[in-house]
């Protein structure tokens, strides 16, 4: 496998492990500050999922999966069982909307449930986590090789929120085809929604493209139906959080809205995400929930004014806000949903056989 996630000539992934910590890439810092958290037991890897230290679905499910494996490691043999299954309960509700997370946490309480005691327990769970961050990142790179045709010498790209590196350990969903079709000799632009309130267009993906040497300019979340009418939109890639087994895909707010106006101005309209994150008992998008985080998201705003990073208000005191996380598009908008077995067409058939063939269902 071939590693993409390179920072100051050193190599990263977004969450590893290394004895009973959990190591992470602080992205409420990004792009103003790279710098490294280490979490030392599962409570503080749960915060960091919830307070969005680290977010992306792969990259969650992959925390998760350390999270729960570090749990494990916190407890005696006695109090071995009750304890992981508290930490799961906790680590199942941090982001709600993101069905890589319970996967991960699920892979991992099933291989403790095979050990034959719980030294093998431990070893089962930090043995899978880490098995669970290779294949996220193995498939975020076959991703990409099977992406890459969408992608020609001087495709212009619309993507929205963050998918890249730091949202599935290594490659990413979204750009990953943008990454190997420039390593086949092709350099595609890239439009980067801002994607408010948090920005993790203008702050994350920005800065992945920037490293990478990617052409690309930031615009504001309303300004993508103004290019794509103007004909200088070629297509749509989006990452998910969580797929129906219908296709409906639920993703960053302000998706949905992206998907109508590439319909109306007939652009194609991907999603990419790995197998892990269909939820074939999920029925439809209707069924997907929906967390709404903090007003203060919306009300306030993070940036570095040239001497520190530092947050401002731009709203009236005495303002509320509402700010939904997610929004679903319907299968009707998406031409195709690209994964790391190929892209499939967005209706229940076409899912069932691919999660048939990944071993999701029987």
């Amino acid at each position: 496998m071939l590693w993409l996630m390179k920072v100051a000539s050193k190599w990263y992934r977004a969450v590893w492990m290394r004895g009973k910590d959990v190591w992470v890439i602080d992205q409420r810092l990004l792009p103003h500050q790279f710098k490294l958290l280490r979490l030392k037991t599962h409570r503080e890897t749960a915060a960091a999922i919830r307070n969005m230290t680290v977010r992306g679905a792969g990259t969650i499910g992959a925390t998760g999966a350390f999270a729960l494996a570090q749990a494990s490691l916190e407890t005696t043999e006695k109090n071995f069982h009750a304890h992981v299954a508290r930490a799961y309960e906790t680590l199942v509700r941090t982001r709600p909307t993101a069905a890589d997370l319970k996967h991960g946490l699920d892979r991992v309480r099933a291989a403790i449930g095979t050990a034959k005691n719980w030294k093998d327990a431990q070893r089962a769970a930090v043995a899978e986590a880490e098995a669970i961050s290779d294949q996220y990142a193995a498939n975020g790179e076959a991703l990409g090789k099977h992406g890459a045709h969408l992608i020609k010498d001087g495709t212009r790209m619309l993507t929205h929120c963050n998918a890249g590196w730091l949202a599935l350990q290594d490659w990413g969903s979204a750009p990953a085809p943008v990454y190997a079709a420039k390593r086949l000799g092709r350099t595609a632009f890239v439009w980067v929604d801002e994607t408010r309130p948090r920005l993790q267009g203008a702050n994350l993906t920005a800065w992945e493209l920037a490293q990478e040497k990617i052409p690309h300019a930031i615009i504001a979340d309303n300004a993508a139906g103004f290019f794509m009418k103007r004909g200088e939109v070629d297509l749509v890639i989006v990452g998910a959080d969580r797929i129906a087994a219908n296709g409906d895909a639920a993703n960053k707010i302000g998706t949905y809205e992206k998907a109508v106006l590439a319909k109306e101005n007939g652009v194609p309209f991907y999603i990419a995400a790995p197998t892990s994150t269909f939820d074939p008992n999920c029925p439809t998008g209707d069924d997907i929930p929906i967390e709404e985080r903090d007003e203060n998201e919306v009300l306030v705003i993070a940036g570095d004014n040239g001497r520190g990073v530092g947050r401002v208000r731009i709203s009236p005191k005495g303002s509320r806000a509402r700010n939904p996380a997610f929004d679903v598009t319907p299968a009707r908008y998406i031409t195709g949903i690209l994964t790391e077995r190929g892209i499939v067409k967005p209706n229940r058939a076409a899912i069932r056989a691919l999660l048939k063939e990944a071993g999701r269902i029987r």
